[in-house]
């Protein structure tokens, strides 16, 4: 069963310069459950392509269907509201608020999504090895623990799509290698589907699919470590 079902997607914009198609005629079918990598090179579409998945963005044209949800069909409160039930966003540049601790972070997010318990933050922070810095301000983190106090912030309320703009751009090789393995262990616990969006074909080694851009199209699907009975 699909968790991501895109026909013939295509976004356009405008610009002084003239339109820009960011995506053009893009087709996709992603199985619930599945870890998904998006590459190519810088102005290929790949974050647009993200924004649309999490209804960030409107589709100028063509099927975008996410967790059985028709999204060019919804107001801008419509997609909010989904947004808020059912998505995890990660980003690269953290986007913590800085006078917020670790574990009040997370723990806004949770509420944010209707779900308040502020144990489970501290429970996430400390499977992520963060238990001695959860009542740390941002400032006095390193990158890597940024990071990890990002994933416990899109994990907390167990979204079902997970999407990463990014994720371990700013880390080394050997702190992005430890956060890619706790977050793939996070999302195969609570079954959510992801996809990431990344320059590093190390990363992108570690999911099950790669689908490749270029130009806003859709050049090549590479399975990796595809799961049985699940396909993209």
């Amino acid at each position: 069963m699909s968790a991501i079902d895109l026909h013939d997607l295509e976004r356009h914009y405008r610009t002084p310069a003239g339109p820009v198609l960011a995506l053009n005629g893009v087709d996709l079918r992603v199985d619930r459950g599945q870890r998904v990598a998006i590459m190519g090179p810088s102005g290929c579409g790949k974050s647009t392509l993200l924004s649309v998945l999490g209804a960030l963005e409107t589709a100028t044209s063509g099927q975008v269907r996410v967790l059985d949800t028709n999204l060019s069909g919804l107001s801008d409160e419509q997609r909010a509201q989904w947004r808020r039930e059912n998505v995890g966003f990660i980003f690269q540049a953290y986007d913590l608020l800085p006078f917020l601790t670790a574990v009040e972070n997370v723990a806004l997010q949770a509420g944010v999504s209707r779900q308040v318990e502020t144990d489970d933050a501290r429970d996430l922070l400390d499977r992520l090895g963060l238990a001695a810095h959860a009542d740390k301000l941002p400032d006095q983190l390193s990158g890597g623990q940024k990071q990890r106090v990002g994933i416990a912030r899109c994990l907390v309320h167990r979204p079902r799509l997970i999407l990463a703009d990014e994720p371990t751009g700013g880390l080394d090789s050997v702190t992005s290698a430890h956060v890619i393995q706790e977050l793939l262990a996070l999302i195969d616990d609570i079954g959510a589907t992801a996809v990431i969006v990344t320059h590093d074909p190390t990363v992108a080694a570690a999911f099950d699919d790669v689908v490749n851009l270029l130009d806003g199209r859709i050049v090549t699907v590479k399975p990796l470590h595809r799961k049985a009975g699940h396909r993209v």
